[in-house]
């Protein structure tokens, strides 16, 4: 690589890594991060069991989080840090897989500018779950295997990381799927060697599956964890598009657009005339192998998944995790844009990507930084537990299994503070957010359970209503309001009364 390319590579990686700690505590911990962190603190012994009740990950992530909540504690920036990491690492084997391809430097650093801005990418990198080591290992494993698949080198190498792979994520499957088509399809006297890699890779996974059916409650389903995920259709096709190519935005909720338009229409524009141009060339290009070589690893994981998604029960649809098509496709698009034949493709539109990215970035940049509601939630938990001077078994009651929990991880080491959860009142509930399966340390009442002659309850709202849930329920079991605090969450407002006996 000349040298000028070599220095433009690095500065992408420095920006790459640079991006990745951008803000990286401004925000709480949410729901799902919360669980990674709660399975950690378990004794290694009951890890598993906990985990197993979840259904939904396999335990490698939470292994890897234990020891590194033992190194360093469990402050906001640290726990970030770890995903952080995987992230970083995965340049490696994103630059091996480039060399192993034999791209030119103008698609490598293409490739690593796209990766670098992609908001999606931004955005798992600083979660503390399993996906940014789900990206890392489904990466390791695509270059490993192109030098199997290229060279025959590297084969148990191979085998070990989808080892890893697999009991990272579910999807680490159809990464490994993939590998085994690839054969399937144009080398055939491999076949043997890599079903031996399949085998070893099933066998590998069956203590977690013997896990999960020793441990899991009876009657539990998957569907109470992603029940909630939509079905691929159109709308949800174009949102992973955008999530392929979006510099740095993502959606962090419901209440915000898909994509930030302005940017993500051209970019998609861009994208889908390059590809358009260099495969009807497809024929004349040289090395077409590794085009068929991507094409496998970005499009039948991707085409399972759709299928599945409507075949089985839930959908399993969702870019999060989709992430293992991420480095294939963009290695795709990267080929596309800098190997055209056609002069001005190569140099115009790469130039008019990296302007798009900035105008993305400067907009992010002046965005302000969104108060969430689970964040509001842990406020909540600070002044119930520092401004009331809690001298005795005081109980906090929340009508919603996403309060409860955050107000439970929030108080978990405060002495004196309880929190209960109040169901059955009729108040609206997010469906997506429930207390982990087998966990006690949330007692669960219903309206006639509320007890105690001082207590707090917590809830979300537009306004207060007298005569709606929950005012109506205290009013009715002969508590009257005595404080009130008010916490700004959004469109709505979130209040923490404290209320006494008649």
């Amino acid at each position: 690589m000349p040298k000028r390319s070599a220095i433009l590579l690095g500065a992408l990686a420095l920006i790459y890594i640079a991006l990745r700690f951008w803000r990286l505590s401004d925000s709480c911990l949410w729901f799902d991060e919360i669980f990674s962190v709660h399975a950690a603190e378990h004794p290694w012994s009951e890890i598993i069991p906990f985990i197993a009740k979840d259904l939904i990950h396999p335990p490698l992530f939470y292994f890897m989080l234990k020891i590194w909540i033992g190194i360093g504690g469990e402050s906001v920036f640290w726990l970030r840090l770890l995903p952080v990491i995987f992230s970083i690492l995965a340049l490696f084997p994103l630059w091996m897989l480039c060399r192993e391809l034999k791209l030119r430097p103008p698609a490598v650093i293409v490739t690593f500018g796209l990766f670098a801005v992609n908001g999606a990418l931004i955005k798992y990198a600083q979660e503390v779950r399993t996906y940014s080591l789900l990206l890392f290992l489904s990466v390791m494993s695509v270059w490993l295997f192109s030098r199997y698949y290229f060279r025959g080198k590297s084969f148990w190498m191979l085998v070990i990381v989808n080892i890893f792979l697999v009991n990272t994520h579910y999807f680490g499957w159809f990464v490994v799927l993939s590998e085994v088509s690839l054969i399937l399809i144009s080398q055939r006297i491999k076949i043997l060697r890599t079903l031996l890699m399949l085998a070893i890779t099933v066998v590998a996974f069956v203590p977690w599956v013997i896990a999960l059916a020793k441990f899991a409650e009876p009657g539990s389903s998957v569907e109470q964890n992603i029940g909630w995920m939509q079905r691929p259709g159109i709308g949800k096709i174009f949102e992973l598009v955008f999530d392929l190519f979006d510099p740095f935005y993502f959606q962090q909720s419901s209440a915000e657009p898909t994509s930030f338009y302005p940017v993500a229409i051209p970019l998609l524009i861009i994208f889908i005339a390059a590809a358009v141009l260099y495969l009807i060339n497809l024929k004349e290009q040289p090395d077409k192998e590794k085009i068929y070589f991507l094409a496998i690893f970005a499009g039948l994981p991707t085409l399972l998944v759709f299928i599945l998604s409507w075949v089985l029960p839930v959908s399993i649809w969702g870019s999060r995790h989709l992430l293992i098509v991420f480095a294939p496709v963009t290695l795709l698009f990267a080929i596309y844009l800098t190997e055209s034949a056609y002069e001005r493709v190569r140099k115009i539109l790469p130039f008019a990507i990296f302007a798009l990215a900035a105008i993305a970035f400067v907009m992010q940049a002046r965005t302000a930084r969104t108060e969430y509601i689970w964040c509001t939630w842990e406020k909540i938990a600070t002044e119930f537990a520092y401004s009331r001077n809690l001298k005795a078994d005081e109980k906090l009651y929340a009508f919603e299994d996403l309060s409860a929990y955050h107000l439970w991880f929030a108080l978990r080491n405060t002495p004196n503070a309880r929190v209960v959860l109040v169901q059955g009142t009729g108040l609206p509930q997010d469906t997506a957010y429930f207390l982990p399966r087998g966990f006690d340390g949330v007692e669960k009442v219903d309206e006639k359970g509320i007890e105690g002659e001082w207590i707090s309850i917590t809830f979300r709202t537009k306004e207060l209503e007298p005569t709606k849930p929950p005012l109506s329920i205290l009013s009715s079991q002969g508590y009257e309001i005595v404080e009130t605090a008010p916490f700004s969450a959004g469109e709505s407002m979130v209040y923490l009364l404290r209320a006494k006996r008649r």
